[in-house]
């Protein structure tokens, strides 16, 4: 996506909408002028028809342009407010004709990679395709016609009334990989079922949801003439794995921007796999308590969104060590740099795996096989006094070493 156009050559773009570029009808009116003198001066009759023709062509242009532009119009509709990343997005531009149809010009729309010219006609529509690398919300400004005359001498622009739209664009979820037995224990989905049981209970009845099982749904109640309706489950959340996004660190500039983006998509697909499985809990920076998804994901496009606008950096804040440590399932955390010390999540004493969740480059050397890879990250399972925790410290004490008082290492400060 390109947020400028490149217009090549041609008259100089109206600053202002409505207003006319003419330096090159007014290039044209000056030569025709120049011309008619010579042609006084000198009297040969070619010179007084270039001379006329070049002054009729030169005030003639800008009146074309301005009729031309009269009533024109264009409009951008977009099928949806969210996209995921790398998801091709298709809008539509709708063009509008004036008195004297659609007129010579181009398209300017942030979602075009290239010139478009207006086509020919009443009235027009336009596809485009468009598609984001990196999450975020994105401000798209209204669609522009960029009009001129068709010996290109002069040139308005009219900017769709509309205002400008927002576009959310979503990380994207990558499947789990798991490196053996080892890291579907870590992530907490094998166990007895009766423990699979205790992590949901019953909380109520619903309207039904396409697609939602059978053995959900409250036949008794349909007897009686209800309706259709499902039973509600609530998350136990103490025994529900516990996804932690810590989004501290160097400024997100350069690599450290693909690191904390890549973070954000394993913090995203640990999430919804967990939660379709058996439900979890997502705990951002900053945040006090601990978002529940149950498995029906209801919870789930409002923790997409979120994760969607997280900014990481050296002023983001740490997330609440009391949800941390108040955590009675598996605790996943994911970070985005090196870590000085190992976090508060290693440190429970519950009995329950803690998992390491960070980019790859990132790893630790020594610090053993990792249980899972998921988005371009890697989970290494340990506590407190593990070597995952271990050799994690000499990273950014090496660094400090290195360079004492640097941003980087400063900004790593857990």
């Amino acid at each position: 996506m390109i947020d400028r156009w490149q217009l090549g050559r041609g008259p100089r773009t109206p600053r202002h909408e409505g207003s006319l570029a003419v330096g090159r009808a007014a290039v044209a009116v000056g030569a025709g002028i120049a011309t008619i003198l010579v042609a006084l001066a000198i009297g040969p009759a070619p010179l007084w028809v270039l001379g006329m023709g070049l002054l009729l062509v030169g005030a003639a242009a800008p009146i074309w342009t301005w009729l031309s532009a009269s009533g024109v119009g264009v409009r951008r509709h977009l099928p949806a407010e969210r996209v995921l990343e790398g998801q091709p997005l298709e809008a539509t531009l709708a063009l509008r004709g004036g008195w004297l149809g659609l007129p010579s010009g181009e398209v300017r729309d942030p979602l075009a990679r290239e010139r478009m010219r207006i086509p020919r006609g009443r009235r027009a529509h336009i596809r485009v395709v468009a598609r984001f690398d990196r999450r975020g919300l994105r401000r798209l400004a209204p669609p522009a016609l960029v009009i001129n005359d068709p010996l290109e001498l002069a040139r308005t622009i009219r900017v769709s009334p509309q205002p400008p739209q927002e576009l959310l664009v979503l990380p994207r979820t990558e499947p789990v990989r798991f490196h053996g037995g080892s890291g579907t224990r870590a992530m907490g989905l094998v166990g007895r079922t009766s423990d699979m049981l205790a992590a949901v209970e019953l909380d109520g009845l619903r309207t039904y949801v396409p697609g939602t099982p059978a053995s959900r749904i409250h036949w008794p109640a349909l007897a009686r003439g209800a309706g259709l309706l499902e039973r509600k489950l609530r998350v136990a959340g103490d025994t529900v794995p516990l996804v932690v996004f810590d989004a501290r660190g160097p400024e997100p500039v350069g690599v450290q921007a693909d690191y904390l983006d890549a973070a954000v998509r394993a913090a995203a697909s640990l999430t919804l796999e967990l939660a379709r499985a058996r439900g979890c809990r997502l705990l951002l920076s900053g945040d006090r308590r601990a978002l529940e998804i149950s498995p029906d994901l209801l919870a789930w496009p409002a923790a997409h969104a979120r994760l969607a606008v997280l900014e990481g950096g050296p002023e983001a804040r740490a997330p609440s060590p009391s949800a941390v440590h108040g955590a009675l399932g598996p605790v996943f955390y994911v970070t985005s740099a090196r870590l000085e010390q190992p976090p508060a999540a290693s440190r429970r004493g519950h009995g329950q795996p803690t998992v390491l969740v960070l980019p790859a480059p990132l790893a630790p050397p020594g610090a053993g096989t990792a249980a899972f890879t998921v988005a371009g990250c890697v989970g290494l399972p340990g506590d407190g006094h593990s070597r995952t925790w271990r050799a994690a410290r000499p990273f950014t004490q090496a660094a400090a070493v290195a360079s004492p008082g640097s941003g980087a290492a400063s900004g790593n400060g857990r």
